[in-house]
């Protein structure tokens, strides 16, 4: 199928709520010597899109200014130093920008197979999560089999993925959500315990779960004041890992909690990281992660609503709202030719 010249993407307009994302026309971008240019099927919507949109968190230079972190589609066209992939194939792939589009283009690197028994929209929500995730708890926390885990925010994108992962290697895992609905459904994909944190302490119920030991690693979306909650909740010699400041930016700790606990406090953030360290993380996926989905031990994670790009305000808006549980996916249309 021929690549058009222009395309339809979606722009920030200004910074603003939901109703600043529009559909504009706009050139098809052109494809470097090691990028590869997917005909979009799906784009995943995250958080971070969010930001972008209120204009927090501007893409790295270079990136596109168009949102979106992670795609599904076929392989268009390949640069011309391009080893492994051929137009033709079905990709998902790590994007620093670009995916609310009827094409985007990527460092070949960052893209990975469709997994066995997976549909397009399906792996079009896994790569912005499971790089995270496989950075933070694996990579950086080193999560192993038989620890205990605390996932704060296990409804979420980041939270079913990491409930998924740690169940599939073994982990014992704890989760924390603000619903009964999103704490049954956190259960329902592995979590031994889902905490309501609008009705229980989660450092208590840590703390009865563990027989008072805590637990091994944390993985906190929330930041601010769980922070010094977290330290009391972790174990001797826990890890703690904070990928995002939804609680807020600032904490205040008893740093003799941290030298008496042995703890390590660890961040990191995906999106500026290179090309280079984004393609070592996506071997390791493929090596390490992406057997499990064939022989099911690892499922994607849920999809809460569909929407059409165009109508990508209206995903935002959802997410917002907070109601979801797991992800959110836009479906990309192209014109018959």
């Amino acid at each position: 199928m021929p690549v058009p010249e222009r395309m339809i993407a979606i722009r920030i307009r200004e910074p603003g709520p939901p109703s600043v994302l529009e559909p504009v026309e706009c050139p098809v971008p052109p494809v470097g010597p090691a990028e590869v240019l997917i005909r979009v099927a799906a784009a995943g919507v995250n958080r971070p899109d969010l930001m972008q949109r209120q204009g927090h968190y501007p893409p790295p230079p270079g990136a596109s200014v168009t949102p979106g972190l992670e795609v599904a589609g076929e392989i268009a066209a390949v640069g011309s130093e391009v080893r492994g992939w051929q137009v033709g194939d079905f990709v998902c792939a790590l994007l620093a920008g670009g995916g609310y589009a009827q094409f985007a283009a990527v460092p070949a690197v960052q893209c990975l197979p469709v997994p066995a028994g997976l549909t397009l929209q399906q792996a079009a929500v896994l790569p912005e999560t499971f790089f995270t995730v496989w950075l933070n708890l694996f990579q950086r926390a080193g999560l192993q089999p038989g620890e205990s885990l605390l996932v704060h925010g296990g409804a979420s994108g980041i939270g079913t993925t990491a409930i998924l992962l740690a169940c599939a290697f073994g982990a014992r895992v704890l989760t924390t959500a603000g619903t009964a609905e999103k704490c049954a459904a956190c259960v329902a994909l592995g979590a031994e315990r889902a905490i309501n944190y609008h009705t229980e302490d989660f450092v208590v119920a840590v703390r009865e779960v563990t027989q008072g030991r805590g637990v091994d690693v944390i993985l906190d979306i929330v930041g601010g004041d769980y922070l010094p909650r977290n330290m009391t909740a972790a174990a001797t010699d826990g890890r703690i890992a904070v990928i995002a400041v939804q609680g807020g930016a600032h904490a205040q700790v008893d740093l003799r909690q941290l030298l008496m606990k042995r703890l390590k406090i660890m961040g990191a953030t995906l999106r500026p990281q290179s090309s280079a360290a984004k393609g070592r993380l996506a071997q390791d996926l493929l090596t390490e992660v992406w057997p499990l989905f064939v022989d099911r031990r690892l499922a994607a994670p849920p999809i809460h609503a569909r929407f059409a790009l165009e109508a990508a305000a209206d995903a935002h808006a959802l997410m917002e709202s907070g109601t979801h549980i797991g992800k959110i996916v836009l479906l990309v249309e192209h014109p018959a030719t």
